[in-house]
């Protein structure tokens, strides 16, 4: 449950209610963390088009940053933020069986080396005290440009945050990333 309740729709501005309708038109629900940041409208307003640069624009795919958000935010212990990665994910055209085995990508031979090292540095990255290394980067920098690189900590940082923040205000997961995690990770035993 919430520790929160959002902000009541004559409380948004019209700049608010845009946002939200391109938030649902990306991710194809309006997220219950976007309603409540809506209490400071300066946040709401910045943090949207931040973190949709982030999730869609550079040279990775969406469906493997979405994989890294996944994959950073299970290091950090947030069910919340990976239902919606791993949802988005699919939203972007990732591959079904490769999602849903994204939790394995260390031993799976669904992932490339590439992903492999993508993932690590993100697992490594999303736990606390953060246990990324030297020896992620060396990895990294075989299959990656310097560029990419900047891409896969932007994602982890993100969620960083995200994760943080839905867990500390007690976002509720809505129905159809919740459903897409129950169908696809049912040997997870999710719960939401």
């Amino acid at each position: 449950m919430a520790r929160i309740d959002p902000p009541n729709d004559d409380q948004l501005t019209p700049e608010q209610k845009q946002g939200f309708a391109m938030a649902e038109a990306f991710m194809g629900f309006l997220p219950n963390s976007s309603v409540t940041m809506a209490h400071w409208p300066e946040l709401s307003a910045t943090f949207g088009p931040f973190a949709a640069n982030i999730l869609a624009g550079g040279e990775l795919p969406t469906s493997l940053k979405n994989m890294i958000a996944a994959v950073a935010s299970s290091a950090a212990g947030c069910r919340y933020c990976m239902a919606h990665t791993t949802h988005q994910a699919h939203r972007a055209g990732g591959e079904a069986e490769k999602i849903a085995k994204v939790w394995e990508y260390q031993t799976s031979d669904l992932f490339t080396d590439a992903e492999r090292a993508a993932l690590d540095l993100a697992f490594a990255g999303g736990q606390v005290p953060n246990a990324a290394t030297q020896a992620h980067f060396d990895e990294l920098k075989k299959h990656y440009s310097n560029k990419q690189i900047v891409e896969i900590v932007s994602v982890i940082s993100l969620f960083g945050f995200l994760n943080r923040y839905n867990d500390t205000i007690g976002s509720e997961l809505e129905e159809e990333p919740l459903n897409f995690a129950k169908e696809t990770f049912a040997s997870r035993d999710w719960d939401g």
